[in-house]
């Protein structure tokens, strides 16, 4: 790849015609006027082909290099044929400009890609410092060959059909979706298979601002920094679902998060399962070690030490704690999706299918009861069942049983043959802003690992047999989550709710401002009342209408304000966002007790941790937003 690298005062350009690979344009796109960017001029020449990842990666590290240089405010990338005279393919020189796009946003960065295969007319004023013309070539034999692993190929080839189902059990291809639009939505992503993202999604700005996680430059991409807040809601949801499965009769292990890949099972798994795996190296510097990307291959050599009898079926195990995949760049965006993220995973072993069936029922209303608890109701998420056709044939009962729990209509796929471990599986995927699903809770019915790692129990007869799985995360990645709940207060936005996270998950429940500095001898009287709410004092030198203004945007779910009044009747004047409006605050006159109570109600039976922050807001760091 050869490019050439600009920083402007402005671009503009033009799109006049169209060549005969052009790619299809929005005629609102065809003109465009860009200022203070780093322009990439680019071309993609054969040899990118060979590596496409790699080309891409090396790519955008030396774009951000030099964008953070010159301190551009965004990135133009323009198709430059110019520049080489061994250009790729058409469509792989698009699939290189689209990938590298997607990575830049994936990284926060404001990108516009020019169009491909179109005549331009184009003007560029050229700032005309020392880097602002600077070049670059991206060799791909420095880099390491990727080698897709058999899963992933036999992943981007499997034949398998798409079909909705409706509460009364029909089945169809032709759906109408007058009344289902997310559907629609997550039908489209589906089909198209495309995972990249071309935007940067509404809860990245969020999460930045809230402070709650950024990315880390030091890093590997996917790898993210939470700050205090953010490290406080990812504690609270990993304990309530934790107890969420200990209730509901899993036992908690720990298993290792590196695991050699000359191990006979696990040489197998890597190779079945469609994940990408971050190799490390092993003795004597050969890469024979890798990440772990899911909880299962520890468990799966720990159950196959135990001694397991009839009687202990269905038996549940769970652990929660890193796990790491090598997801492709483009695909990184935000929490949406990570390669280094926190997966609660509960496997299941039962005696037989029909056991595996039963169990697989109750933990599909298990991941519904769980989502609800963290603040996802069923329209919240679409739901996706994918079976084998050979499973489906005599099944077809139970699938339409799954369908009327849901009550609404779901996206069925049907796979031809069965590649995977798993004969069915279900998700439960949110929907954003822009489009993408991401799958929450899904339960699997694996019918292989038993024997590739040599699980067995001792039956009634006292012979040994292998018992079916169930793979489950009751709520998908706890960063996953954050990720929903930040683009779901961003869509309630957008139809007039004030947004906010669900209490119990909320870094301040309640904000006490003091009108004057005197009143902060009330509020400190009072605070010992608050005891097990997270509360805080905005005791800077700030006026009341500001500190109003300021905890809006936090989302702070109540707001009390103190002044003469309030300290004479021994009450607050408390604001309270979830009845409130854009136009309207909901204000009420309350005691402290009853204040107190109503928070502790709002938290039902939710574990309440209080922050070890200090409660006045002029003592506090900021760590981000500012």
């Amino acid at each position: 790849m050869q490019l050439l690298f600009i920083h402007s005062d402005y671009i503009e350009y033009e799109a006049k015609a169209k060549t005969r690979v052009a790619e299809e344009l929005e005629e609102s796109s065809k003109k465009e006027r860009i200022e203070e960017a780093l322009v990439a001029f680019i071309a993609v020449e054969r040899e990118d082909e060979q590596n496409v990842n790699y080309v891409i990666g090396k790519a955008s590290e030396e774009t951000i290099s030099i964008f953070n240089k010159v301190n551009a405010e965004r990135i133009v990338l323009y198709p430059y044929a110019h520049l080489s005279s061994e250009l790729a393919s058409p469509d792989r020189s698009i699939e290189i400009l689209r990938g590298l796009e997607a990575d830049l946003v994936s990284r926060g960065v404001e990108v516009t890609r020019a169009p491909f295969g179109w005549y331009k007319s184009f003007t560029v004023r050229c700032k005309g410092h020392p880097l602002s013309e600077l070049s670059r070539k991206i060799k791909v034999h420095e880099g390491v060959v990727e080698e897709k692993s058999k899963a992933l190929e036999a992943e981007e080839k499997a034949e398998s059909h798409f079909f909705f189902m409706d509460e009364e059990g029909n089945l169809t291809s032709d759906f109408e979706f007058e009344e289902a639009s997310n559907l629609k939505k997550f039908f489209l992503y589906e089909s198209e298979k495309r995972r990249e993202v071309d935007k940067i999604p509404p809860h990245v700005e969020l999460m930045k601002r809230l402070e709650i996680a950024d990315y880390e430059p030091a890093s590997d991409p996917g790898n993210m920094r939470f700050y205090p807040k953010g490290k406080l809601i990812k504690v609270l949801l990993e304990d309530y679902v934790r107890q969420s499965v200990s209730e509901y009769g899993a036992v908690e292990v720990e298993t290792p998060i590196m695991y050699s890949t000359g191990h006979p099972a696990l040489k197998d798994y890597l190779e079945r399962f469609p994940a990408r795996q971050y190799s490390m190296p092993g003795k004597g510097g050969k890469p024979d070690l890798f990440l772990r990307f899911s909880a299962c291959f520890g468990q799966f050599l720990m159950c196959k030490d135990m001694s397991i009898s009839y009687k202990n079926l269905p038996l549940k195990i769970f652990e929660l704690a890193p796990s790491f995949r090598k997801e492709k760049r483009g695909e990184l965006v935000g929490l949406r999706r990570l390669r280094k993220f926190t997966m609660p995973d509960m496997h299941t072993l039962c005696r037989d299918m029909t056991e595996a069936l039963d169990e697989f029922k109750k933990q599909y209303e298990f991941c519904i009861q769980v989502l609800d608890g963290i603040g996802f109701s069923t329209s919240d998420y679409e739901v996706a069942i994918r079976f084998t056709k050979e499973f489906y044939d005599t099944n077809k009962v139970f699938i339409e049983d799954l369908v009327q729990i849901a009550g609404k209509p779901v996206l069925i796929e049907c796979w031809d043959q069965r590649f995977f471990y798993f004969v069915l599986k279900f998700e439960f995927n949110f929907v954003d802003a822009l489009g993408k699903a991401s799958a929450l809770s899904t339960v699997q019915i694996d019918v292989e690992n038993a024997e590739r790692y040599g699980i067995t129990y001792i039956d009634a007869n006292g012979e040994k047999n292998r018992p079916i799985i169930l793979h489950c995360s009751p709520s998908g990645a706890i960063e996953r989550c954050i990720y929903a709940l930040l683009e779901k207060a961003y869509l309630e936005k957008e139809g007039g709710v004030l947004p906010m996270l669900p209490l119990w998950l909320s870094p301040t429940q309640l904000r006490i401002l003091p009108v004057a500095e005197r009143h902060l001898e009330y509020i400190d009287s009072i605070l010992p009342v608050l005891n097990g709410i997270r509360v805080d004092v905005d005791d800077r030198e700030e006026t009341v209408s500001k500190k109003i203004r300021d905890a809006g945007r936090e989302w702070i779910p109540y707001v009390a304000v103190v002044g003469d009044k309030e300290v004479e009747n021994k009450t607050l004047s408390v604001t309270i966002r979830e009845e409130s409006s854009k136009k309207k605050r909901k204000v009420a006159e309350m005691s402290v007790s009853a204040l107190k109570e109503r928070i502790e109600e709002g938290l039902k039976d939710k574990k309440n941790i209080e922050s070890t922050r200090s409660y006045g807001l002029s003592e506090r760091a900021k760590f981000a937003g500012g």
